[in-house]
């Protein structure tokens, strides 16, 4: 009862908790739902109960909050309802619509007693948001972005997002090293936490820490292995979403699900529905490239074949022409000079006899004379055979000259004797680079040498000043 002091009712305060515990009780004697947003669950492992703390948002700011009992049986059964339809548990920062009574206790003050949560409320909630995210980044222009990056020709290193013990980490990496074909890439773990309240802050942390070494990578992949779809939440979220479309490098996705595709995964540069999957478009991207560099090795190699094969037989042909050629000048010379020799020596012979018939007299007297015209026809004759054979002799030697000449250029112009004098010849896409303008900056160029291949990025492209 009340007491009364100086004209004062007084209560104490426990009859004042008891009266509001009698009002409450009259007056919400019923249970109702109620949709929160459960900002802890507050789970004792020891007892089995939880004592949530539900609130509600708008705009961002803090509206309402309550204290809310979710005793051990309720809790386990409300428990495998959400394990059954959305795969998950029942857990922090997800909104729900729960059948819940007002109590009061006059030691713990107003709560709200949890009976019943309807998850199939949490997971339209969900797609809610998602719709949410979506609307806003293509307001801002964001969705698309990642996207619209170029893509390395060979993306072989790989700063890799995930955790250690995935086992979609593991299977990509099963893909990526034991390829059957010989592609190596080079890949770096930073280890994160894949889904979760923290999920979020820890994906944006290693996204921040890549961003300064970002020269070191050509793509950065998400990989994550299968879950429902509350274990999706966090890659439905506008700051993550944000913070991956304005990534300078394509941001590939391997979370491992099949349905309900995310946000992430829409604005990501390449989503796999599967980390394998993820595995397999990288080694497709060396497959793009390598068929035709070994088509252009094959063409290369068959064409200089062909050129050396063609060049010799040539060689061979002039070769064995010139000796035909020779052969026949100098038989030809050769007869020449000996008709030659035998019609003078017959003529001479024929006008001696004849002038000594006619003048054996005169031939007496001039004997000597006729001896030395004689010896100097003879002369003569070798004087000339001596001058054709020098002739011919020069004829062949320029000849021989010329030949050489030609077996040189050939020598020089091998292919491998140019490279071994310190030339190399720069592809770009399996063709010969011939100026800088064929040249961008990323560029990927095959370097030959005399003693193998150097594969280097374009940095910085100078053009000369001579024209």
């Amino acid at each position: 009862m009340p007491e009364k002091v100086k004209n004062k009712t007084i209560f104490s305060l426990l009859e004042v908790t008891l009266s509001i515990q009698k009002t409450l009780s009259t007056r919400y004697a019923r249970s109702f739902w109620v949709k929160a947003e459960m900002n802890k669950l507050n789970l004792y492992p020891q007892s089995g109960h939880c004592y949530p703390e539900l609130i509600e948002k708008k705009e961002g700011t803090l509206i309402a909050q309550v204290k809310a009992i979710l005793w051990k049986d309720d809790y386990i059964s409300i428990n495998n309802n959400f394990l059954r339809i959305l795969k998950e548990p029942l857990k922090n920062g997800i909104n729900i619509l729960l059948y819940a009574k007002i109590i009061f206790d006059p030691v713990h003050g107003l709560s709200l007693r949890i009976l019943d949560i309807d998850p199939s409320y949490s997971l339209g909630e969900l797609e809610r948001e998602k719709q949410e995210t979506i609307a806003k980044m293509k307001k801002e222009g964001l969705f698309d972005m990642n996207k619209g990056l170029g893509m390395s020709l060979l993306p072989k290193r790989i700063a890799i997002i995930s955790a250690d013990t995935s086992k979609g980490y593991s299977d990509f990496l099963e893909v990526i090293d034991g390829n059957s074909w010989g592609y190596r890439f080079f890949y770096m773990l930073f280890p994160t936490l894949l889904q979760g309240e923290r999920a979020v802050e820890s994906i944006i942390n290693q996204l921040h820490t890549i961003l300064k070494v970002i020269d070191h990578f050509d793509v950065v992949a998400i990989i994550r292995g299968g879950g429902g779809d509350v274990g999706l939440t966090c890659y439905n979220n506008y700051q993550l979403s944000k913070e991956i479309a304005l990534f300078p490098i394509p941001v590939l996705t391997g979370i491992g699900h099949s349905t309900n595709e995310t946000v992430v995964e829409m604005i990501a540069f390449k989503n796999a529905i599967t980390p394998t999957g993820l595995g397999d478009y990288l080694i497709q991207k060396f497959h793009d490239f390598s068929v035709p560099v070994k088509k252009a090795e094959e063409t290369i190699i068959d064409k200089s074949m062909n050129r050396i094969k063609n060049e010799k037989l040539r060689f061979f042909n002039s070769v064995r022409y010139f000796r035909s050629v020779t052969g026949n000048l100098l038989l030809k010379c050769n007869n020449e000079i000996l008709n030659n020799f035998r019609l003078l020596f017959q003529q001479s012979s024929s006008l001696i006899q004849k002038e000594k018939q006619e003048y054996t007299l005169i031939l007496n007297g001039l004997k000597r004379e006729t001896l030395s015209i004689c010896m100097s026809a003879k002369l003569l004759i070798k004087q000339m055979a001596l001058s054709m054979k020098k002739d011919v002799i020069l004829f062949l030697r320029n000849e021989d000259k010329e030949i050489s000449g030609i077996e040189k250029n050939i020598t020089i112009m091998n292919p491998d004797n140019v490279l071994k004098r310190g030339y190399s010849i720069t592809l770009l896409n399996g063709r010969a680079v011939k100026s800088v303008g064929q040249v961008s900056d990323g560029d990927f160029l095959n370097t030959i040498l005399t003693d193998g291949n150097i594969i280097s990025t374009a940095k910085k492209i100078t053009k000369s000043d001579k024209k």
